[in-house]
C-alpha cells in the first residue's frame, strides 16, 4: 500500500504541490482569488484519481504502440496513446513515452473547466501544460541539462501562439533515453505531444556503438520498465566536436521531419555544451535571462 497523495501549498502561497508515487506536480494559476481557489480544488480532486486510473491499465500502457493495438479506456491513457500513435510505425514506442505530459494536460483541463483563469501551468517534472487568456504570456526557461541548473535561453510564449505544451527529454533526465542528448526541449500544441516528440528526438541524438557511451538494458535498472531489454544510456564520455555535431545532426533531422509534419513547432537539442535550434521561433530565444522569473522547461 502506498502513502496517501500529498496535496499542499508551497511556502510562497501561490503554487500548489501535488505528489503521488512517481507523479510530482507544481501548479500555478492566476486570476480572481475565488477562481484560483476553485481551480486548485479541482486539480486536487482530479489528481487523487489519476495514478489508480493509470495503474489499472499499466500492462497495456507498457506495451509497444502499434496501428492495430488495443486502445486504452482511461482519459489520461487515451491522451498517451494518441500522442505516441504518429510514431508507432517508425520506432518502438509505448504510451508511457507521453505519460508526464498527459497527466499535466489532464490536471490543467480540470482547472480550466472549474474556473475562468487568466493563465495557468501544470509542471510535471519539466513537462508543462499551459493555459492563457487573451493577452497573457509566460516566459519559458530552457535547460542544457535537466539534472542541474543550466538555463541557456528563454522564450516568451503568449496566448496568440499555438504552443500549449513543453517537454524536455534526455539521458540525464528522470526517464530513460536510448540517445545521448543532455536535453531536448520541444514546443508543441499540447504537453502530451511535446512529451512524445521529445522522447523520439532525444533517442535520435545518438552515436550507435560508440565506445564512449555506456548503455545498460533498461530492465536491469528498472525491472518493470516499458523498454524491457533495450539498451538505455547511463554515461557519455567527452566527445570530439565532430562527434557532437554528428549526433546532433541525427536528432535535428528527426526534429525537422516532425516539424514538417506539424507534430511539433520548435525544438532545441543540447549535447555537451552545444545547442542546435530547430525552427525560427526558438532561434529568437534570449540568452540573457533571470532564472527567478522563468518556468523551467
Amino acid at each position: 500500500m502506498r502513502d496517501p497523495a500529498l496535496i499542499r501549498m508551497l511556502p510562497d502561497g501561490r503554487r500548489l504541490h501535488l505528489h503521488d508515487g512517481p507523479i510530482d506536480l507544481i501548479i500555478e494559476a492566476n486570476g480572481a482569488r475565488r477562481a484560483v481557489s476553485a481551480a486548485y480544488e479541482a486539480a486536487a480532486r482530479r489528481f487523487v484519481t489519476i495514478l489508480d486510473e493509470l495503474c489499472s491499465e499499466l500492462p497495456l500502457l507498457r506495451t509497444r504502440a502499434q496501428v492495430n493495438s488495443e486502445r486504452p479506456r482511461g482519459a489520461v491513457a487515451q491522451r498517451m496513446f494518441a500522442a505516441v500513435e504518429p510514431y508507432c510505425e517508425d520506432c518502438l514506442i509505448t504510451p508511457m513515452a507521453a505519460v508526464a505530459g498527459s497527466v499535466a494536460e489532464a490536471i490543467l483541463e480540470s482547472m480550466t473547466v472549474a474556473a475562468t483563469l487568466e493563465r495557468a501551468y501544470v509542471n510535471n517534472g519539466g513537462d508543462i501544460a499551459l493555459h492563457f487568456a487573451a493577452g497573457k504570456f509566460y516566459k519559458i526557461g530552457m535547460v542544457e541539462r535537466p539534472d542541474r541548473p543550466s538555463l541557456f535561453g528563454s522564450l516568451e510564449i503568449s496566448a496568440a501562439d499555438p504552443i500549449r505544451g513543453i517537454a524536455t527529454s534526455g539521458w540525464r533526465g528522470r526517464s530513460f533515453s536510448l540517445g545521448i542528448a543532455d536535453a531536448v526541449t520541444v514546443l508543441a500544441d499540447c504537453a502530451s505531444a511535446a512529451d512524445a516528440a521529445a522522447t523520439v528526438i532525444g533517442n535520435a541524438v545518438n552515436l550507435p556503438n560508440h565506445p564512449g557511451v555506456t548503455r545498460i538494458p533498461a530492465l536491469e535498472i528498472s525491472p518493470d520498465s516499458d523498454l524491457g531489454d533495450l539498451l538505455v544510456t547511463r554515461g557519455v564520455d567527452p566527445l570530439s566536436s565532430s562527434e557532437i555535431f554528428a549526433a546532433i545532426d541525427s536528432g535535428a533531422r528527426v526534429a525537422d521531419a516532425l516539424r514538417a509534419q506539424g507534430l511539433i513547432h520548435s525544438s532545441a537539442l543540447c549535447l555537451q555544451g552545444h545547442t542546435r535550434v530547430v525552427s525560427p521561433l526558438l532561434a529568437q530565444a534570449s540568452i540573457e535571462i533571470s532564472p527567478r522569473s522563468l518556468l523551467h522547461a
